[in-house]
């Protein structure tokens, strides 16, 4: 494999922070329409929660940026 090395962005490094968030926000909208939006328990935002907590202490315990 090839790899890019001119230094400069290409997709959605290239756009505007404008222009990025309008294209999530229509993503976002259409998959609410569609009904394939992921909805979220109180039991799995919980179990969310907690499992990012735990490897936030973790590196900030170990010292390494991971």
């Amino acid at each position: 494999m090839i790899l890019r090395t001119t230094g400069r962005p290409r997709g959605l490094a290239a756009m505007s922070l404008e222009r990025r968030r309008e294209i999530a926000s229509k993503g976002g909208r259409t998959s609410q329409a569609r009904g394939t939006a992921h909805q979220w328990t109180p039991e799995e935002a919980s179990a969310a929660g907690k499992k990012g907590s735990a490897r936030y202490a973790l590196k900030r315990d170990d010292g390494s940026a991971k």
